[in-house]
């Protein structure tokens, strides 16, 4: 009876923490750049049931188990690539292929992002919507010209041109970086993002960068709805099953006072 409960308990734990990456998912269906999260479920610990002291059957071809539930592990996190959407904005960008672009926190920490919807503030730095500055590797011919919301482009490999009279100066490289492993990131809100501790990050010259394009979430509400049915059926089986051992206790208890 008391594995039973707990097993319902873990069932229920492990439900919840389901429902808590789909409802994240959802509020984020119209986040640029957000990548939907899933868990895993693992087994909790198994035990034979072939032992002294069990009435089981020895001619049985199946070995006869008991679990201790399930739990949910790490939540992991899905990178495909959302669909472009186009804006014509000169300061909304597009990864199409894997990688992220740098940013600046303050403090001068190091994150990264797939979100492209980018502004230029007042000093001429080309920053995201929370602020943090975009890394533009600047070229010595680009120093001394500021950034204006519609007065550079930027081509497919990064390449800024800032435009100077009649022509075309180059300003700098605005690179995309990816990292090794598709679970070597982790969320630090946002929607920015740091390497775990000894990954490796470089430069991925494979990705392009799409002007005037903003990456959408990748998230599919179908795929979610359904998740959420499923999951709430499985947490409210195993409330009913917790309700009815509940009963049982109740009932023996009333016989033992008798």
């Amino acid at each position: 009876m008391l594995r039973a409960i707990w097993n319902s308990v873990s069932a229920m734990n492990a439900q919840q923490n389901k429902l808590d990456s789909i409802s994240n998912n959802i509020a984020n269906a119209s986040t640029v750049g957000y990548k939907s999260e899933d868990v895993n479920f693992q087994d909790l610990m198994y035990e034979t049931l072939n032992r002294a002291g069990y009435p089981v059957n020895s001619s049985a071809t199946t070995p006869l188990i008991s679990g201790d539930g399930t739990k949910t592990t790490e939540w992991i996190r899905n990178t495909e690539q959302g669909s472009l959407l186009e804006t014509n904005k000169k300061t909304d960008f597009a990864i199409d292929g894997q990688g992220f672009f740098r940013v600046t926190l303050p403090g001068s920490k190091v994150a990264y992002e797939r979100a492209g919807d980018f502004n230029v503030d007042k000093a001429g730095n080309l920053v995201d919507s929370n602020g943090n500055k975009v890394e533009i590797i600047r070229n010595a011919a680009g120093n001394g010209q500021i950034l204006t919301n519609d007065n550079f482009v930027v081509n497919s490999k990064g390449y800024v041109y800032i435009k100077n009279g009649n022509q075309d100066m180059l300003y700098g490289k605005i690179n995309v970086y990816n990292v090794i492993g598709q679970d070597s990131m982790i969320s630090i809100g946002d929607n920015l993002y740091t390497p775990k501790q000894g990954t490796q990050v470089y430069q991925n010259n494979n990705a392009n960068i799409n002007q005037g394009y903003l990456e959408q979430s990748n998230v599919d509400m179908g795929t979610e709805m359904t998740d959420m049915i499923l999951a709430q059926r499985a947490f409210e089986l195993n409330s009913k099953a917790l309700t009815t051992s509940d009963e049982m206790w109740g009932l023996i208890n009333s016989m033992k006072s008798r």
